[in-house]
């Protein structure tokens, strides 16, 4: 069976390999304000728990060494996530994936990188197609590098390259925007794709702005943010001139977003990679005895 217009490949029942991960998926439900961005009639996909190494509040930027954890990790939600992430690309891919012709070389790079990673997640990688965990098959060399890669890992993907003084984005898959708008950020410096952000002052755009600078190979860095939404979609793109429906401590918000990014510098374009894994759960207490997130920031890179 074919995905229309993606090129992928479900194997058939009696012929997928086992499939060890099992997506936590409503399905029935429908996203509540996902009408106007077309992705309506999508189900909701939730995970069972926001990682402990997550939940703990700290200081912003809160960026640690990623230490020997691997920058891509596959959760419970792998399959709900990645049928969501493929027909995105499909049908939505203006929406969903940019990139500047000069970074074609880092794009080929990230993807490498990636495939070398991926056996170890449960993926079978052979010279022209990978079999994912869900039981898809995806042709590595039909497609841009980010947009295969965008079919195969949960992470959203952007690439960060350093353009005189500042980083600017260059390229991106990005399926599941928290409030931002890919179009809007594209070939833009991190001061800009940060502008709306209250908390992301000169000071903290120059910390940040040197964590990008030094950033080693070889020694990748993670962050991770949570907010409250009233709307549990993953595909949430927001212009940054329309205001939020809902302030991120709301207590009539019933989900938690979060998100898992790393930063990592690619060994031969010298490119910075930014990757998002993101998270809604369900809150699981009523909203009187709920600790408010920490480090609560709009999600765009940095």
């Amino acid at each position: 069976m074919r995905a229309a217009g993606s090129g992928v490949r479900w194997r058939d029942q009696g012929s997928a390999r086992p499939v060890a991960i099992a997506g936590i998926m409503r399905s029935g439900c429908t996203a509540r304000g996902g009408g106007p961005f077309g992705m309506s009639d999508m189900p909701v996909v939730l995970q069972a728990e926001i990682p402990p190494e997550m939940r703990a509040p700290r200081a912003l930027p809160g960026v640690q060494p990623l230490g020997e954890a691997a920058w891509l990790r596959v959760d419970e939600a792998y399959a709900g996530q990645m049928a969501q992430r493929r027909a995105l690309i499909a049908t939505r891919r203006e929406a969903v994936f940019w990139q500047d012709p000069a970074s074609g070389v880092a794009a080929q790079e990230v993807l490498d990188t990636a495939l070398e990673l991926l056996p170890a997640l449960g993926f079978a990688v052979s010279e022209d197609v990978c079999l994912c965990p869900d039981g898809v098959e995806v042709p590595l060399g039909r497609d841009s590098p980010l947009a295969v890669l965008g079919q195969l890992v949960q992470e959203d993907i952007c690439l960060m390259e350093k353009r005189a003084e500042a980083h600017v984005l260059v390229g991106a898959c990005l399926c599941f925007p928290a409030s931002w708008q890919l179009s809007e950020k594209a070939g833009q410096p991190l001061v800009a794709i940060h502008a709306p952000v209250p908390e992301y002052d000169a000071g903290l755009a120059a910390r940040v702005q040197r964590l990008f600078d030094g950033v080693q190979v070889g020694r990748p860095l993670w962050r991770s943010n949570r907010l409250w939404y009233d709307d549990p979609a993953l595909f949430q793109p927001r212009s940054a001139t329309a205001p939020r429906r809902m302030d991120p401590g709301a207590a009539c918000a019933n989900y938690e977003r979060a998100e898992r990014q790393c930063i990592l510098r690619l060994p031969r374009s010298r490119t910075v990679v930014f990757s998002i894994h993101t998270y809604v759960v369900a809150a699981g207490e009523p909203v009187s005895r709920r600790a408010a997130p920490g480090a609560a920031v709009d999600s765009s890179p940095g």
